[in-house]
C-alpha cells in the first residue's frame, strides 16, 4: 500500500489512498484517519483527507487563551463560581457524516446533550459551539467550507478567532434557514458578552499574544 500526496487544497496536503501503483478515487472515511501515524492532526471534509501544517505559536496561544477564558467559568468551575454546565474540549474528533470528520480548534457541548464524552472517539453529537482559530494556511476552509458544513449540520454557534488581525467574529445559526446571523465582530479594544457564553464578559485583547512593546495586555 502507498500513500499518494496527490493535491494541495488551501495549502493542506490532500492524501488519497492508493493500492499498488494505480490511484483510485476512493473517498476517505474515518478508517483512513485511523490508519495515519499516531498523533497526526488530520480531518476529512467532503471525503477528502486533509493534513494541515503545524500551527504557529500565535495560533496555539490564541487557542489556549480562549479555552481558558471560556473553559474556566463554563467547564472547570461547574457552577462553583461560574455558570458551569458545559464541556469545552480542544481538538477532539467530531464525526458529522461518514465523509466529514472534523477536529475543531475548540468545541463545546452542553452537558445535558453529552453527559460522558471521555472515552468516545469520534464524538457523534453535534457541538453546541465551535471556534476555529484562523491561520494563513486554513482561512479558506474555516471561513467557507467549514462555515457551510457546520451550518448544514446545525451547529448553533460558530466563532472565528483571527490572531493575525486580533479579531473575533461570532455567528449564530438560524435553524429554520440554516444560515448564519452575525452576533458581533470584536477587536482588541472590546470587552464583550458573546452568546452562548454571554454570562461572562471577555476581554478580547487577552486572547492574543502581547503586542510588541507590551508585556501584558493589561498594561
Amino acid at each position: 500500500m502507498d500513500w499518494l500526496y496527490s493535491a494541495i487544497w488551501s495549502r493542506f496536503v490532500v492524501i488519497r489512498y492508493t493500492h499498488g501503483v494505480q490511484a483510485t478515487n476512493k473517498r476517505a472515511t474515518y478508517a483512513d484517519l485511523q490508519a495515519l501515524p499516531e498523533g497526526t492532526h488530520a480531518e476529512i471534509i467532503g471525503g477528502m483527507l486533509l493534513v494541515p501544517p503545524a500551527p504557529l505559536p500565535r495560533h496555539a496561544r490564541a487557542q489556549f487563551a480562549l479555552g481558558r477564558e471560556i473553559g474556566g467559568p463554563f467547564d472547570g468551575d461547574d457552577g462553583e463560581g461560574g455558570p458551569g454546565g458545559w464541556w469545552i474540549l480542544p481538538e477532539v474528533e467530531v464525526r458529522l457524516t461518514a465523509e466529514d470528520v472534523v477536529r475543531p480548534d475548540i468545541s463545546g457541548w452542553k452537558r445535558t446533550r453529552l453527559p460522558d464524552p471521555w472515552d468516545v472517539r469520534p464524538i457523534e453529537v453535534v457541538p453546541d459551539w465551535i471556534c476555529e482559530v484562523i491561520s494563513p494556511s486554513n482561512a479558506g476552509d474555516d471561513r467557507v467550507r467549514k462555515r457551510r458544513l457546520y451550518a448544514e449540520h446545525g451547529v448553533p454557534y460558530y466563532w472565528l478567532l483571527d490572531p493575525a488581525a486580533r479579531t473575533l467574529e461570532a455567528l449564530r445559526l438560524d435553524p429554520a434557514t440554516k444560515t448564519w446571523m452575525e452576533v458581533g465582530s470584536y477587536d482588541g479594544t472590546a470587552v464583550a458578552k458573546i452568546a452562548p457564553f454571554d454570562a461572562i464578559a471577555i476581554k478580547i485583547e487577552r486572547l492574543f499574544p502581547p503586542e510588541k512593546g507590551r508585556t501584558s495586555p493589561d498594561q
